[in-house]
């Protein structure tokens, strides 16, 4: 009976072996499938995480964009106001007439001028904010010299048509100013922009 018990224990061991095994190898397997999820998993977050970052940056760089070329179309806007204001006063001084209306509005383009080259200061690039420099310094010396002529009466000839002879290179440095604003948001234009007086 040995054998026969022999023959029961080596079956019985061995089924249980082969069982054993094949769990095994089947955990294993199960193991290394659970590994390779976790991994496609952590690959598909990471990137999920990049692309968002890359989003993100995308949107960062769009949303200065957005602030140059807003901040380029105030600082434009009321610069020419500005200077438009001016050539109004001279039209009004000559002619003696509606110089309080213009003193005014000259006044208010004059401080809206100034606050939108504030807020260009800490927003365009240099070659921009010496383009506006360049036309704000014209722009305050005429200022300087209209307020002073609107005060005398009868106003200076010499210097009135001395700043009428002058208009022309205002509307030029104000054309520069727009044309390093239209390079710096990548803008090309073979146009030319000038001022009307």
């Amino acid at each position: 009976m040995s054998g026969e018990w022999s023959a029961v224990v080596a079956a019985v061991v061995g089924t249980l072996g082969a069982a054993l095994l094949t769990q095994s190898r089947a955990d294993r397997t199960r193991r290394m499938e659970l590994e390779a999820a976790h991994a496609q998993r952590r690959e598909e977050r990471q990137h999920a995480e990049e692309l968002l970052q890359a989003e993100r940056a995308e949107q960062k760089a769009q949303a200065l964009v957005d602030l140059h070329r807003s901040c380029c179309i105030s600082l434009n806007t009321a610069t020419r106001q500005y200077m438009t204001a001016q050539v109004n006063l001279l039209h009004a001084v000559r002619e003696g007439t509606g110089v309080g209306l213009c003193l005014e509005q000259l006044e208010t383009c004059r401080i809206a001028q100034r606050d939108s080259f504030a807020e260009a200061e800490m927003v365009v690039p240099d070659e921009v904010l010496m383009a506006a420099t360049a036309a704000g310094h014209r722009l305050n010396a005429g200022y300087g010299l209209l307020k002073r002529m609107s005060a005398t009466s009868p106003c200076d000839q010499e210097e009135l048509n001395a700043f009428a002879a002058g208009v022309d290179e205002s509307w030029g440095q104000l054309a520069l100013m727009q044309k390093r604003m239209r390079q710096a948001l990548g803008i090309e234009s073979s146009m030319q922009s000038g001022g009307v007086d």
